[in-house]
């Protein structure tokens, strides 16, 4: 949506359109106009939005979206999105019909699904696009590569069944420096293609690199790249951007698209000594000028920042004082020059010379940044700036 400028909103997320479309041509850039480009928008687009990120994404040139559920792609052909959609995650055998009758294509690794939708198709007088999901070494989603061809050769022998693709994915990528076991899943996927081509099964779309695999190892391109994190202008891992530097291959110049904003709720003095919020966890040592925010652990900003993060406020880094709670947070805003209630606060993103981000705050609870940006609340108001 687009926020009128007569409107104040409580907090809300801006997505930066410009920034997602340059990375998306990062990623075309780097893989070559022959082959298909993938926008990963599962998990609310990663928490950006999704009905916003897939319109941008398509209008900037990737051929496919990829989701996890079936609700999701639904979600999108009933906004009109027309372009070929994948879904990643499991479909229950009762949804199989929707999603057939909705044009979507379907990842598969059970035979029970096999058996389940021939009966559809005739029903619908329609076709089922398969992208069959070989294990190679996740141990997660997949077939095993001994029952690959058998797969194969029932889903080509059922009708209205179309074997469009074949995919794997990566365990570790992102983790190490040391891709051996990222190596050998490639080499176990290029064993199960091999064996096809051998017996004459012919798969269009072969496709098994995300992001991380993208930027390292052009040899997992195939057919088809899904990017994901690194769409959204988030490097997959320390590890992937040291990678890249050891290779010595130009990093993708990567722009985070997020940026996570509120208002003041309150501004109010409290005498030196104070507790603040649940529990008493914070003692004020001076006169303070305290910031209520009214943004919580409800709309994704994680209970354990709680006396350890920062915002920024004109610029100014404010401290986290006391408990994070279900819908407010308090920040010390005692060196913020002219203050002001429902100024704007900075959650996440730049303002000016400073700037926090996914990593920063991924860095602050022990996780990754995938966390910090898919757990912000999928009610809170994307914007597009």
């Amino acid at each position: 949506m687009t926020k009128p400028e007569s409107v104040k909103l409580l907090q809300w997320v801006e997505i930066d359109s410009s920034a997602l479309i340059h990375n998306i041509h990062q990623f075309r850039r780097l893989i070559g106009e022959k082959r298909k480009l993938l926008a990963m928008v599962k998990a609310n687009a990663y928490g950006h939005g999704i009905l916003e990120v897939s319109r941008i994404a398509v209008h900037a040139g990737v051929d496919w979206l990829g989701v996890h559920s079936l609700e999701e792609g639904i979600l999108l052909r009933k906004q009109g999105l027309t372009c070929p959609i994948l879904v990643v995650g499991y479909v229950l055998l009762d949804g199989l019909k929707e999603a057939v009758a909705h044009d979507l294509r379907l990842t598969v690794y059970n035979f029970e699904t096999l058996n389940k939708l021939p009966a559809i198709c005739r029903q619908l007088k329609k076709k089922a696009f398969l992208h069959v999901k070989v294990e190679t070494g996740t141990f997660r989603q997949g077939i095993r590569e001994e029952d690959v061809l058998s797969f194969m050769k029932k889903a080509k022998e059922s009708p209205g069944l179309v074997l469009e693709g074949i995919s794997s994915h990566f365990a570790n990528i992102e983790d190490t420096t040391d891709h051996a076991y990222a190596q050998s899943q490639l080499q176990n996927f290029k064993k199960v293609l091999q064996e096809l081509e051998q017996n004459k099964v012919d798969i269009p779309l072969k496709h098994m690199s995300c992001s991380a695999s993208a930027i390292l190892f052009p040899d997992t391109y195939f057919d088809m790249v899904r990017a994901g994190i690194g769409m959204y202008g988030l490097w997959p891992s320390k590890e992937t951007f040291l990678s890249c530097r050891l290779q010595k291959r130009e990093p993708l110049l990567l722009k985070p698209i997020l940026s996570w904003k509120t208002r003041i709720a309150q501004v109010k003095k409290v005498p030196k000594g104070s507790f603040i919020g649940y529990g008493c966890t914070y003692r004020v040592s001076r006169e303070t000028t305290l910031a209520v925010l009214p943004v919580g652990y409800y709309d994704g900003y994680d209970r354990r920042l709680t006396n350890s993060s920062y915002v920024l406020i004109k610029g100014k880094r404010a401290p986290l004082r006391g408990r994070i709670a279900m819908d407010f947070i308090m920040v010390d805003t005692t060196d913020v020059p002219e203050l002001n209630l429902e100024d704007e606060v900075v959650l996440l993103g730049k303002y000016g010379d400073d700037g926090i981000t996914a990593d920063d705050l991924a860095s602050l609870l022990g996780t990754i940044n995938y966390e910090i940006v898919t757990r912000i609340n999928p009610l809170i108001p994307r914007i597009i700036t």
